[in-house]
């Protein structure tokens, strides 16, 4: 998942909307966009700008089947809320893979490689913390961790607005609205605030395949509240990051990253995240808006 520059400065769900009209109410007539109409709060995609590939497949909604071997891990992480997360499974098995957000070779493996890897990490999250979800994408892992975690109040930031569209919709189809909001937009401009919304903080703010630990750093510590922490989801190369980009973040204001192997007994293998402490807060540059960047002319003193 890449840090995208497309941006709109939008938010849809609980808590810290924009000023203007109030959001549809669960249940009122507003509340499910028209056919071929952008979700409320979402600005529709630019054809030649995000617009989906095609992946010249046709979905197969039995993809999203929980094989028998991973029913109890999916019993231990999801508990009552297992058929929504089956649900969940069944919309990016079909319709995300429609709009090119899951690739259709990643479909039967939704369940092993995405949602117990990204519920996993649940276990990292204090309760009834606040989420920031950073690159979120098709919802993974800020949409996981809601599912599975009901105390959680999440906001899933993404700048790309076929994916916000995707996620506004999920988050209705499954009933999330009251605690799980969108964000579409970059870190920079969630951390920073610009056109009335924000700045956004959180207890804890998560990314998943998002960017070397330098720049995730640089995006999601300004995120975090100070004494919360940036749970990063990576791979098996994730003490080589620590011992490369340890000073970077020290900089940043961050304290010494950690490994922690999540789910061990429950998945195999477990999730391997890097959790950072924001132990200070580094001022950094305010973002400039898209019409302050497009603006030609010498600045004062040249």
């Amino acid at each position: 998942m890449t840090h995208d520059d497309t941006t709109a400065d939008t938010v849809s769900g609980p808590g810290g909307t924009p000023p203007g009209p109030s959001p549809a109410r669960p249940g009122s007539a507003d509340e499910m966009p028209r056919a071929g109409a952008a979700p409320s709060g979402v600005t529709a995609p630019v054809p030649g700008d995000d617009s989906p590939h095609p992946t010249g497949e046709t979905p197969d909604p039995a993809a999203a089947t929980l094989p028998p071997e991973l029913a109890e891990a999916a019993r231990a992480l999801f508990g009552d809320r297992l058929d929504l997360a089956a649900a969940y499974a069944e919309v990016l098995a079909t319709d995300g893979v429609v709009r090119g957000l899951i690739g259709p070779r990643e479909a039967p493996r939704i369940w092993d490689r995405h949602l117990l890897n990204c519920a996993a990490v649940a276990e990292r999250i204090p309760p009834d913390a606040s989420v920031l979800d950073v690159g979120s994408g098709a919802g993974l892992p800020g949409l996981v961790l809601a599912i599975a975690r009901p105390d959680l109040t999440v906001t899933l930031v993404e700048p790309l607005s076929r994916r916000t569209s995707f996620l506004v919709e999920v988050v209705e189809e499954l009933g999330l609205a009251k605690t799980v909001r969108v964000f579409r937009g970059r870190a920079e401009e969630a951390a920073t605030g610009s056109t009335g919304v924000g700045p956004f903080s959180a207890d804890v703010v998560t990314a998943r395949a998002v960017a070397p630990l330098d720049r995730l750093a640089a995006w999601c510590l300004p995120l975090t509240v100070r004494g919360g922490r940036l749970v990063a989801m990576k791979g098996v190369s994730a003490a080589e990051e620590i011992a490369e980009h340890a000073e970077a973040v020290a900089k940043l204001g961050g304290g010494e990253p950690s490994v922690q192997l999540c789910g061990v007994g429950v998945i195999e293998p477990p999730a391997t995240v890097v959790e950072i402490v924001r132990e200070r807060v580094v001022n950094q540059p305010r973002v400039k808006s898209a019409a302050k960047r497009s603006r030609g002319g010498r600045r004062r003193g040249r």
